[in-house]
């Protein structure tokens, strides 16, 4: 899990967004080589184009896609957005990757196994998913898309039997780490999980540096909030994401801890 769709807009859509409430979402999983092409594409994009990762991709990759090892192992989520009155294309706005038990066994790991030691979630692997890639485009980041790529993934928990998702949650250093080390120290103040599920980050984020002083709940990155909300538990400090120039808060959700109103949002209407 990341928070890669909260950059600010590098360039405009191929849609204009008049009316945003008469737009519709549709989400479907990438079918073929093109699908997941046209996801890396929207991903290099927003990392390289509005974040500034520095990007290195397999051999053989296209010019301006993000891909790496873990992309052939696994499922690619897609969000599009429909014109109302049928005149123009729909538009990929969103993507999600999801590595589900099996592919993360043919891969031979997962992405995070890079920056944390994950041999506490071992116990949970054989039902359990790691979110990764998330990006949304800059003119349609809100609530219904978020909403759509959460809506599918719930449906994908039940459709495969997992009951639990984890993944990364990113913030960017560029500021020295201050805004890293308050999310820290506000959540870990009440979210962390049990110890038995903490990790250790590979290059951890100094935590003793400035942080500019303490902040609330509600100046939390609107993702990192909203899974909170959902009953997600961090697992442990940040670690440094050097080529992604961020620091990745280990973050971990399970099905049994979603409150009762985001169950019947995300669960019980599939």
């Amino acid at each position: 899990m990341d928070l890669s769709f909260l950059a600010p807009a590098s360039q405009s859509p191929a849609i204009s967004p008049p009316v945003r409430s008469a737009w519709q979402f549709a989400t479907s999983w990438a079918g073929d080589e093109a699908e997941v092409r046209a996801a890396q594409r929207l991903r290099h994009a927003i990392f390289a184009g509005e974040m500034g990762a520095r990007l290195a991709p397999p051999p053989g990759t296209p010019a301006g896609c993000d891909a790496d090892r873990f992309d052939d192992y696994c499922d690619h989520l897609l969000v599009h957005v429909i014109d109302p009155d049928d005149m123009l294309a729909p538009q990929l706005v969103g993507t999600y990757r999801v590595l589900n038990p099996d592919g993360a066994r043919r891969a031979g790991g997962y992405y995070s196994d890079s920056e944390f030691d994950l041999a506490p979630l071992r116990a949970l692997a054989p039902t359990a998913v790691e979110l990764g890639r998330a990006c949304v485009d800059a003119e349609w980041r809100s609530g219904g898309v978020i909403m759509a790529l959460w809506s599918a993934l719930g449906a994908y928990m039940l459709e495969h039997g997992l009951d639990t998702m984890f993944g990364c949650a990113s913030i960017g250093v560029a500021d020295g780490g201050m805004q890293a080390r308050r999310v820290w120290n506000k959540v870990s103040e009440a979210y962390l999980a049990a110890p038995e599920w903490q990790l250790l980050p590979r290059q951890p984020l100094p935590l003793d540096g400035e942080t500019g002083g303490a902040i609330g709940m509600r100046d939390l990155p609107p993702l990192i909030k909203g899974y909170l909300r959902c009953g997600a538990r961090v697992l442990g400090p940040p670690s440094l994401d050097p080529r992604f120039n961020t620091a990745d808060l280990p973050v971990m959700l399970r099905l049994a801890d979603l409150p009762a109103r985001y169950r019947k949002q995300f669960l019980e209407g599939q």
